[in-house]
């Protein structure tokens, strides 16, 4: 099995030429976090985009009073980007921190951007960047529209790997929760189990 066959998971070489998908994997660097790591800083422009091999990562962003509110989740093949700052160019408003060790595929902008006239690439960051507002946005609604226990349950269905490997404290913010509600949902869960 060779060094970049995840890649070709992700890059279905059915949907390349040859040429093609040499040049894709050739822009991409294997690269390792350790626990704990940060992938991008706040306040820093975000040049490469990563996608998640294995480990798990979050995003998070700092309130008012000092608190950090996890904003998203990361797991294997998932692609780890601050959108705006890598493509505008702007200063991130989040960090990106590896929650465990993590191997990663990453790619620099301008590397990115060799490959934007290969119409297969083209559509794999199309789909993924849909999927991502979408997900964005079932998240920001169900935080408005339902019980802390159901998002947490929902959360629970659709990455349930997260919840067995990420702290109960992120995923708490991540919820809109307190760390003891939480736990209180979780107790509750189990209890009517």
């Amino acid at each position: 099995m060779g060094e970049k066959d995840y890649l070709k998971e992700i890059f279905k070489p059915q949907n390349f030429s040859d040429e093609e998908l040499t040049l894709v994997l050739e822009q991409f660097n294997k690269h390792e976090f350790s626990k704990n790591e940060y992938l991008i800083r706040e306040g820093k422009t975000a040049n490469y985009y990563f996608f998640v091999e294995s480990g798990y990562i979050r995003s998070y962003a700092v309130d008012p009073e000092g608190n950090d509110i996890t904003t998203k989740f990361f797991g294997k093949n998932d692609i780890v980007i601050d959108w705006h700052s890598f493509f505008l160019k702007q200063p991130c408003k989040e960090a990106i921190q590896a929650m465990t060790d993590c191997v990663v595929w990453k790619v620099f902008f301008d590397d990115f951007m060799k490959l934007f006239h290969i119409e297969s690439f083209r559509e794999v960051g199309r789909t993924r960047l849909v999927n991502n507002y979408f997900e964005l946005k079932r998240h920001t609604v169900s935080m408005i529209t339902d019980q802390a226990k159901d998002r947490y349950l929902s959360l629970l269905e659709q990455k349930p790997a997260i919840v067995q490997n990420v702290p109960l404290k992120h995923i708490a913010t991540y919820l809109g929760v307190t760390d003891t509600s939480l736990s209180r949902i979780r107790k509750n869960i189990l209890d009517n189990r």
